[in-house]
């Protein structure tokens, strides 16, 4: 998408064009004929996300609608007092896709039951609606809504507005591409928000359409969310400002930390140690034994799927390393003299770790390991 230098105010009159074929002008998303639509599907990171995969949108923005504050900032408008929601702005290409194939996406990627909120975000800030620009659009949104409600997915009934679009307000910077910059945090906070699990369950088996035309191209399809961990590793200029010294040394340029300094050799706490880099879960304190080495060792890894082996011939020596599989963070390497049952030793550096305590894995995503703590 393309930064703008500030959020920007689109006066109903001069967004009519939105909808009715407009000659692209430079600056415009590759210079073509544009149109324009206004929708509010919760989270905007996560609308901006789905949206922007479809074939014929050229751009998504993310912002505030529907309320009467100017120029809101995301603070006020998450106060939920300023009438706003948040709310997204899809440029397309009506030669490649049109608005009712939009819609139809859009529903797919949202609960149109939910008066209150979407998933954990509750507010009506977060509530959906669909803001038409001009009759034609209007028309369209009523029978696409329509549509939903007779096709027997849903047992409530559809609460998405449909609404005269009044103005538009780009959000912050740092909330453009949320998904693409911080792509980490953004599937922690997809994952724990219920968004993708809603979808799996309600939109998986529907292949039909809402509005009688094909399904846009593009990845409209729902699908089982990806862990967060598999999200792309940052590039190591980027690391290099997110890690400290130690732990980019360790897991970018496979050095070693010393022994009995540092900050899990002897930590007894219940929990599971996860990549420093990509958050992938790797060990558990169940695992965990003093071996007298001072690094943290352990029996066998918690997900053997993320441990990557490898030879290591460094040092004048015949050793086998460890990595993970994500993130392909240098780990440490493992020995053949530990305990039963596996007689194994994993000897792992702290600094390539971080620990997640079992009261933290429901919050930081990692719901499914807290049965190893019952």
């Amino acid at each position: 998408m393309q930064r703008r230098s500030g959020p920007t105010l689109l006066v109903a009159m001069l967004c009519l064009a939105g909808s009715s074929p407009e000659a692209g002008k430079p600056g415009d998303p590759g210079g073509k004929e544009t149109r324009t639509a206004y929708l509010a599907g919760g989270c905007f990171w996560c609308v901006e996300a789905d949206l922007e995969k479809l074939e014929g949108v050229l751009e998504v923005v993310s912002g505030y609608a529907g309320g009467k504050e100017a120029n809101p900032t995301y603070k006020q408008v998450s106060s939920g007092r300023t009438g706003h929601l948040e709310a997204v702005k899809v440029v397309f290409d009506p030669a490649r896709i049109s608005y009712g194939q939009i819609l139809d996406a859009f529903w797919r990627h949202i609960d149109p039951t939910d008066a209150g909120g979407q998933f954990v975000d509750r507010g009506r800030q977060y509530r959906t609606a669909i803001f038409y620009v001009d009759e034609e659009q209007h028309r369209v949104a009523l029978e696409s809504r329509r549509q939903l409600a007779e096709s027997g997915l849903f047992k409530q009934p559809i609460a998405t507005e449909i609404l005269p679009f009044t103005g538009f307000y780009e959000a912050e910077d740092y909330h453009q591409d949320y998904y693409r910059n911080n792509p980490i945090r953004y599937r922690l906070y997809r994952f724990n928000s219920g968004r993708d699990a809603f979808l799996e369950k309600h939109w998986k088996k529907f292949a039909g359409s809402l509005t009688g035309e094909p399904a846009a191209g593009g990845e409209t399809a729902v699908r089982k969310a990806d862990p967060f961990w598999t999200a792309p590793v940052p590039p190591k200029d980027v690391l290099k400002q997110r890690l400290t010294e130690l732990e980019y040394r360790v897991t970018q340029e496979d050095a070693t930390e010393p022994p009995f300094r540092n900050r899990y050799w002897d930590n007894k706490k219940d929990g599971i140690y996860v990549d420093v880099v990509s958050g992938e879960p790797l060990f558990s304190s169940r695992d965990k034994f003093d071996s007298g080495t001072g690094w943290p060792s352990f029996t066998r890894p918690l997900e053997p799927a993320n441990i990557v082996e490898k030879e290591d011939r460094s040092h004048f020596m015949r050793r086998t390393e460890v990595r993970s599989r994500h993130a392909n963070s240098h780990l440490g390497h493992v020995f053949k003299d530990g305990p039963p049952p596996t007689g194994l030793r994993y000897c792992i550096n702290s600094a390539a770790l971080r620990f997640v305590p079992k009261e933290r894995l429901e919050a930081e995503g990692y719901r499914q390991y807290l049965r190893l703590f019952e």
